[in-house]
Order: structure tokens, then sequence, then C-alpha cells
């Protein structure tokens, strides 16, 4: 999107891949939850979130040392038409599906149309904004747009291609089963809820292409889920597990003394990476009253006091999220807006917190327990909201504030978290209580987004595009299963997503970003957590990663699609 890629035409493999890395071996991860479908592509059930990612092709492919910047996979070639109004794709001629049959223009052409149909909530933006989708030669079919949005194109090439045929007379949108796939992985085996197992195809149609050379190369990857996650943790310390994502600092360096880490055997890896660090923390569900008061939700911004948390949870080791984009050049600056980020809020300013325009940081608190000064401040903010009160109790219009916290079970961290923060806002006279739910009537509640209060992840990216829409747009807050789970119907916010969709030069990109970034955070939809600025990966010793990284760290793509397994 803005300038050249960075790989020449004749690159030999991704530059943070290692193209001599040895085939074979195995590695067995975790998941917390369960599952009971296997297909990614649909709103029916929850399936392996790692089958998205091994199993499936799109037209082209990311290299994840680039931001705006995709190769070619399925396609051998693509063109862009005056203004990115429309592109067109040429499939390579020995692009297969695991089962062997080629893959063809009219798979292609269907699964844009299916998914934009019938498909996930996450995939149907993009077939409103299509105009058509046409054949244009034995493997080419060309893809016109009805709006002007420079990210389409990319998109376009990032769908994942299923197979026509295998779902002839078949429901899509209700298939749980296993879509056939053009993907380095194919499914071995698998237990509803417990377990799945996935080995590499010795006949994948790309293992050449140099986008693919040095990835995939272990044998099998075998996926195992757990009711929480510090039975996931007891599973790893016993040899179960052969590789663990760490997100708790202080339990990094004081918790992996046991005896496979003693010995040598498991390695602790530690990985940084220059995306944004992830949106974590609790959301607010504004469609609900109180919760629609924007100062009810500084009030409850207030009483979080996060240097207690955090000093307490992780021996105030890991910062503060401080933004949805911070630890990257996309976050807002310090102090007042100024420049083009001004200029894009500006039209909005009556409709905005004074603090978009005016700066903005989170509360700060002494650090204490009692956090006198930031109930104070909540104290006010309530009082301002028409809260007072009565006997210990906090009312309004003679109604108590309560309200609950839904989590899933095996929240582990998160309900420590949680814990520490109900007390505080007992302090202020609010009784709040944790909801715990299984992992399928969690993910059913959120999609229906029935909840006061609820964890929320985003992570966010290095080209944020098209996906906001999805994330914060006000048409998303209406559709069930989006990730919109605050809500928001923001004018304002619109407007800067449609300027990140139509800059044409990375100045403007930036400064729409940054816009973006102080309509969310000082909107006060979400209490933000802990920062994730560096992946800690404990793992066995046999297994082994590149040197360099690329600007996106490890991800959902490092591990294990770069790594190799060999016995030291």
């Amino acid at each position: 999107m803005y300038g050249d890629p960075a790989l020449p035409q004749d690159f030999v493999s991704l530059p943070y891949a290692n193209p001599d890395a040895p085939k074979g071996g195995r590695i067995v991860t975790g998941n917390t939850g369960g599952f009971d479908s296997l297909n990614p592509f649909t709103l029916k059930g929850t399936a392996p979130w790692q089958l998205r990612f091994m199993g499936y092709e799109s037209l082209m492919g990311r290299s994840y040392d680039e931001a705006f910047t995709l190769y070619g996979l399925l396609a051998e070639s693509v063109e862009v038409g005056p203004n990115r109004r429309w592109v067109e794709f040429t499939l390579r001629e020995e692009a297969r599906f695991s089962d062997g049959a080629p893959v063809t223009v009219e798979d292609v052409i269907w699964s844009f149309e299916v998914l934009g149909r019938e498909g996930h909530p996450r995939y149907r933006g993009f077939a409103k904004q299509t105009e058509e989708i046409r054949q244009t030669g034995a493997r080419s079919l060309r893809i016109t747009f009805n709006t002007e949005d420079r990210e389409l194109a990319l998109i376009a090439g990032l769908r994942p291609i299923l197979q026509k045929a295998q779902f002839d007379g078949v429901d899509f949108a209700n298939f749980t089963g296993l879509p056939i796939g053009s993907g380095p992985y194919v499914v071995d085996d698998f237990e509803y809820g417990r377990a799945i197992t996935l080995d590499r195809n010795p006949d994948y149609w790309g293992r050449d292409l140099p986008l693919r050379r040095g990835t995939n190369n272990i044998d099998k990857v075998q996926i195992e889920f757990f009711g929480d996650a510090t039975v996931l943790f007891e599973a790893f310390k016993a040899g179960e597990l052969t590789v663990l994502r760490e997100d708790n600092a202080e339990k990094w360096e004081t918790q992996y003394d046991f005896p496979a880490a003693v010995r040598g055997d498991v390695i602790q890896s530690q990985i940084s990476h220059k995306k944004p660090s992830r949106i974590t923390g609790l959301v607010m569900n504004t469609r609900r009253p109180p919760f629609d008061d924007i100062r009810l939700r500084e009030a409850l911004m207030q009483a979080f006091n996060f240097e207690f948390i955090n000093d307490t949870l992780t021996g105030g080791r890991q910062p503060r999220v401080t933004s949805y984009f911070s630890n990257s050049e996309l976050a807002m600056q310090a102090g007042p807006a100024t420049g083009k980020t001004r200029d894009l809020l500006m039209p909005f300013a009556d409709q905005l917190p004074p603090e978009a325009l005016e700066g903005y940081a989170l509360p700060v608190s002494d650090g204490s327990a009692r956090n006198r000064k930031g109930i104070r401040r909540a104290m006010k903010a309530l009082e301002e909201a028409g809260w007072t009160v009565q006997e210990g109790t906090l009312t309004k219009d003679g109604k108590p504030l309560s309200f609950n916290i839904l989590l899933r079970q095996g929240s582990g961290d998160t309900r420590a978290i949680v814990d520490l923060y109900i007390q505080a806002l007992a302090r202020l006279g609010i009784t709040a209580a944790i909801e715990t739910i299984d992992n399928a009537q969690y993910e059913a509640r959120q999609a229906e987004f029935d909840f006061d209060m609820t964890y929320f992840r985003r992570d966010l990216s290095l080209s944020p595009g098209n996906e906001q829409r999805y994330y914060w747009g006000s048409q998303a807050a209406d559709t069930n299963g989006s990730p919109n789970l605050m809500g928001l119907k923001s004018p304002a916010a619109d407007a800067m997503i449609d300027a990140l969709l139509t800059a044409t030069e990375r100045e403007d990109f930036l400064a729409a970003a940054r816009a973006l970034d102080r309509v969310l955070t000082t909107g006060r939809y979400v209490i933000p957590f802990y920062q994730f600025n560096l992946s800690r990966i404990a793992h066995s010793k046999n297994l082994h990663f590149p040197a360099a990284t690329p600007i996106y760290g490890d991800g959902v793509w490092f591990m294990p699609e770069v790594w190799w397994y060999q016995e030291n």
C-alpha cells in the first residue's frame, strides 16, 4: 500500500525463516476452554483458532516483517487497477487442496460469495464493498469494488479459499465438520473438547515457494485443551506439553524452577516486537445503563487500582496498556492533539470528551491498597452522574448500583485481578460479582452481547484497516458475533476509520490511527490491564527458532510456523 515491497522478486525465503531448517519432530501446545466445531469460518460453534492459520491458504500471504505488503501464495500474480478500484489474481497451476484436487477460479469465487453470505461476521463487510467478481481467464479472476478503499485489494488477497465441491448440498453456515484446505497441515485426529492433532502434509503443493521455504518444519502439531490455565501450567511442568506462552512476568521469574527447567530440558526464551501491545482489560457494555454514561465509566476507571494490582500480582514487572495502539508509532501522542490528527478530530469536538483534543492519560494511583485519591476522584464522577451513597450503598433514583463481571472458567490471572477490583468497588458502595461460565456459554454470551462487564482482548496490527470497522464501527455494534463488545456507535470513530482506509500517504495514515486511538481511549470503554510488549515462551530444548525475528515478534504465525525440532 505504501512504497515498494521490501523483498526482491527473486527472494529465497522470508527474512526471519531458516531455509535450511530440518523437518520432523512434534510440538505439543495447550489451549484453555474447549471446542465443538472444526469449521473456523462460521459463527456456529467454537473451533480451535490454530486451524485457520495452519490448514488453509489464501491468494496471497504476509511477510511479518512488513505491515502493508503481501506476496503471492495461491496466486502467482496480482494486478490492481487505477485507484485500486479492482484487483485481478491469476492462480498457480500447481495449487492443490489436501485431497489432491486443483484450486480453481470457481473455488475462489464461491469462497468469496459463501463467506460473504453465510460465513462468520468478520467476512461479511468485504462482500458489501464488492461490486462484482468474475472469471477473466482459465486461471484468473477480477474483483471490482464499489467503495473507495485502498486496503480492499489486500483483504481480497487474505481471504481463505475453500473447496466448492465439498459443500454441494451442504448448509455451510451450520457445518461444524472439517472443511478441506490447501494449507501445509491436515487434521489427523481429534476428540471434541479435549485434543486435536495436525500432521504436516508431505504432499503440500506450496512447500518449495519462497514464501514457504523454511516454514512449517514440524511434522506433528498436537493441541491439548484444559479447563484452566493452572492445570495447563501443571501439564507443561509434567512434560505433557512442549511449549507454553507465559503472560505473567512475576510467574516467569519465580515459578519456572521445576525439575525439567533446572535440568535444562526446558528453555525460557523472550522475543520482542514492535507491534501494538494489544488492548487487554475489562470492557463495559454501553448498550446497557448505567454503562452508557461516560461519567460512570470514568468512575469505574478511577476505582481500578492498577499500580496496586500490578505490584501484587506481577511484582510491578509489567507496564500498563496506555492506549489501544500503545507500544507502537500508531499510538496517540502525549499532550494536546496537533497537526493532521487535530484536523481530523475538530469536526467532532462537540461529540467527544474534551481530553480527545486536550490530551489524556489513564489514572495513576499511589500504589497503596486504599487508593484514596482514586476513590475520591471516582466518587466525584459518580456524584456528577447523580449517584449518592445511602447507608453504604451507591444508589440513583432509589436503585443500587450492582453488576456482574462475566469470566470464562479457568480465567486464572484475570480472576485474581477482578477479585482485587471488586474489593475496590465495594469501597464506593458498588456491588460487583463474578459470573463464571464454561467456554461454550462464554462464547455465546459475548456473541450476543449478554453481559454487563467482561474480559476483553484485541490484538491490533501495524496495518489497521477494514477490520477496524468490525472492531469499533457503528454497524458492528448491533451485529451478533462482532468484536465491538462495548457497543460503540461513534460518528467520530467511523470517520477516523474512513480516514485510515482512504489515506494515500503514510503521514495521513499515521494521523488517522492516532486520532482513532484518541477517540477509543478517551471514551473510557475498556479498563486496561498489562502491556504485552515482550513474548515469554518456555519450550523444550529440542524446539528451536531463528535468531532473526520480524517486527511482529512471535505472533501466531511465528510459533510454530518457523520453528523446528532438533534433538540436542
